[in-house]
């Protein structure tokens, strides 16, 4: 869902004539500050990551947001059809300001910070537990659909 929700956001960066490149590190950059208050370079350098993918390697609520900020910027962008670079580095914040909301209630209401410096090693439980939900939902639908 994270990988088709980021090609629905350049899908749509795209049609409104965005180049790819630096143009799509710029937003996405604006996009990651709005929500979690850094570059993309600093959230890399938060987890100790070189040439590792950002993504691979955020735990399941910062991927959830990244996924909310890229979601919210991609409708933003449909209804108001923004011309120009400026204009969609202006949508591109106002998006990642959804999920940089969204990030401040969950640490309010929790009382810690939802943006670790975990790698995907540190992770990797998060997988093993959404794998196996999976394949018990899997089941049980194979035995409802067996009745």
């Amino acid at each position: 869902m994270a990988i088709s929700a980021r090609k629905e956001l350049t899908d749509e960066w795209k049609d409104r004539g965005i180049k790819k490149g630096k143009e799509y590190a710029i937003l996405t950059d604006e996009l990651t500050r709005a929500w979690s208050g850094m570059t993309t370079r600093q959230y890399k350098n938060l987890k100790g990551l070189k040439k590792e993918s950002l993504r691979d390697n955020m735990s399941t609520t910062e991927l959830v947001l990244n996924m909310l900020a890229e979601t919210a910027t991609k409708e933003f962008s449909e209804a108001e059809q923004p011309e120009g670079f400026q204009q969609n580095v202006s949508v591109a914040q106002r998006g990642g300001k959804v999920a940089g909301d969204a990030r401040k209630a969950i640490e309010e209401g929790t009382g810690k910070a939802v943006i670790t410096n975990k790698k995907a090693s540190e992770l990797n439980h998060i997988v093993t537990q959404m794998i196996e939900a999976n394949v018990d939902t899997a089941a049980s639908l194979d035995n409802e659909n067996d009745k």
